[in-house]
């Protein structure tokens, strides 16, 4: 197989193709020249993932004087190895399967169907380098930030150290994110095995691959790696897929992978992996039935560290422990002058939540409460996340678990897409749309959509919750006919109905005869 070692610090990644290589001069130029620092810094931001590049172009856009520094790629996982590989990958594979599925809809395809992974796989890094000049060294240096490749420690309450190299700071702001870690499986640190930080870099297509792990990463992946043509091994300790969503919910994407030809072995026990002559075997018991698999790679979907290492953090008294760095709903450290960002303190590890936080960062760094501004909290935040299979499933507050561990007392409200005229004609009837409301009332406490888009159609459930808008408006609000949004209405149109009470339905009764 065509596979290559995870990235390095010099920003090598594999092909070395010409997209590629412009991924490689945007994100980490090989012959970049730190500038001069010139005094003291309002910020100066470890990481340019998404936290540090949001909160430099923000300050710096503010007036404020900003250094960045990244030791790897800028831009972090979601440009290179996360959310912009990945669905330029699912995007493929989703076309792969459309010309699976044609007939159904007329489209007879006679003669050889020529497939090719490798186009694919250049499709997706064609399209990464282009959306990498948003994220491009040469592009925040014209923002006006000081961006320093190389590696940053703190070597003072008041000074990081980048290659040897003082920066100054008034307020500095840890943004270095978490890697794929693996979890202690007998026989895996003895085999080669892919994560997300190498997978993107396959330019031949696995025959056979085994998925360790049903959450998000492994789902997605396990799906359209069948959907290209692996034979695909999808193994997870747990009964089903996606622990976290509603089981029926779940169940809903679960039929969608074992029909793309997915092979889910689920409450998986005894675990372990045996190399033997090239070819890697998964051994498995799941539902009382032992399996020895051979597959050509693994690719393992669980497991996040903190990029915690290195940092100097002890020096300047940060509190840190094995899930990353400690903040509070200020995102302040316990060293105040010093803050976090992203994955590296957040539990919802998602780019958008990333930004999110940025921008508390920005205020509570820059614009300290005796301004007269307050504070900005991370309590303030409604953070909806989307797992990108087909269909997706798209959720925001709270799960009806949630509700009840909180002793939180709800109204539950449930439109089957196969009630949607748009879904059907779609032919993407399996799905619906669910919302939690405080009991007796109108206010969403959370909700969830099980649709072929329901990462874009959740922010309707979002922006409503954000500005504390109950049912009633959406059910008041007109939307467009015919989309598989209508659901969303129909879903409150489904409390709106419970609101008609007996004692009302009498009284109307009552006065349309008196007014007859």
């Amino acid at each position: 197989m065509n596979t290559a070692p995870p990235s390095d610090h010099t920003g090598s990644i594999f092909p070395q193709d010409p997209y590629n290589q412009e991924l490689v001069n945007n994100v980490h130029p090989p012959k970049w020249s730190n500038p001069t620092p010139s005094g003291r810094y309002n910020l100066v931001i470890i990481g340019a993932g998404t936290a540090g590049l949001v909160t430099a172009a923000i300050a710096s856009a503010l007036g404020a004087k900003v250094a960045l520094i990244e030791r790897h790629l800028m831009g972090g996982d979601c440009l290179n190895v996360g959310c912009v590989p990945s669905k330029g990958v699912i995007r493929a594979a989703k076309a792969w399967t459309a010309v699976r599925e044609a007939e159904q809809f007329g489209l007879k395809i006679s003669g050889e169907v020529k497939r090719d992974f490798g186009t694919a796989m250049a499709r997706m890094r064609k399209l990464r380098a282009r959306i990498s000049h948003v994220d491009s060294a040469h592009r925040y240096t014209k923002l006006g930030v000081d961006v320093f490749i190389g590696n940053g420690r703190f070597s003072s309450s008041s000074t990081i150290d980048v290659d040897g190299t003082t920066l100054q700071f008034a307020k500095a702001v840890i943004c270095t994110g978490a890697r794929a870690t693996a979890p202690p499986i007998p026989g895996l640190a003895q085999t080669s095995y892919l994560t997300n930080e190498t997978i993107f870099s396959l330019t031949e297509l696995p025959p056979k691959l085994g998925v360790i792990g049903a959450g998000p990463i492994g789902c997605e992946l396990a799906q359209s790696f069948a959907r290209f043509g692996s034979q695909v091994f999808l193994v997870e300790t747990m009964h089903g897929i996606l622990p976290n969503e509603d089981r029926d919910a779940a169940e809903i994407v679960e039929q969608s992978l074992l029909r793309d030809g997915v092979q889910l072995l689920c409450c998986g026990k005894d675990l372990k992996i045996k190399p033997d002559n090239g070819t890697k075997h998964l051994s498995v018991d799941s539902h009382g039935k032992q399996y020895d698999i051979p597959v050509d790679e693994i690719l393992v979907g669980v497991g996040r560290s903190p990029n915690i290492e290195e940092l100097g953090l002890e020096a300047v008294g940060v509190e840190f422990d094995k899930t990353g760095v400690k903040v509070n709903n200020r995102l302040q450290t316990s060293n105040p002058k010093i803050f976090a960002a992203g994955d590296i303190c957040s539990p919802f590890k998602f780019t958008h939540t990333a930004d999110a936080q940025a921008q508390i960062v920005i205020q509570n760094a820059l614009f300290p409460h005796p301004f007269g501004l307050g504070y900005a909290s991370t309590e303030s935040l409604v953070i909806p996340w989307s797992t990108y299979t087909q269909p997706e499933i798209a959720h925001v507050g709270l799960y009806q678990k949630d509700a009840e561990a909180k002793g939180i007392p709800i109204d539950t409200f449930t439109y089957h897409l196969s009630e949607v005229d748009r879904a059907i004609l779609d032919s993407e009837e399996e799905g619906f749309a669910r919302v939690h409301v405080k009991k007796g009332t109108d206010t969403i406490l959370g909700a969830t959509i099980v649709a072929s888009h329901a990462g874009d159609m959740i922010s309707e459930f979002t922006l409503a919750m954000k500005g504390e808008l109950g049912l009633n408006i959406i059910a008041s609000t007109i939307h467009p006919y015919p989309t598989q949004a209508e659901v969303i209405k129909k879903t409150a149109n489904a409390w709106r109905k419970t609101t008609l009470t007996e004692g009302k339905k009498q009284f109307l009764r009552t006065l349309f005869a008196w007014t007859r």
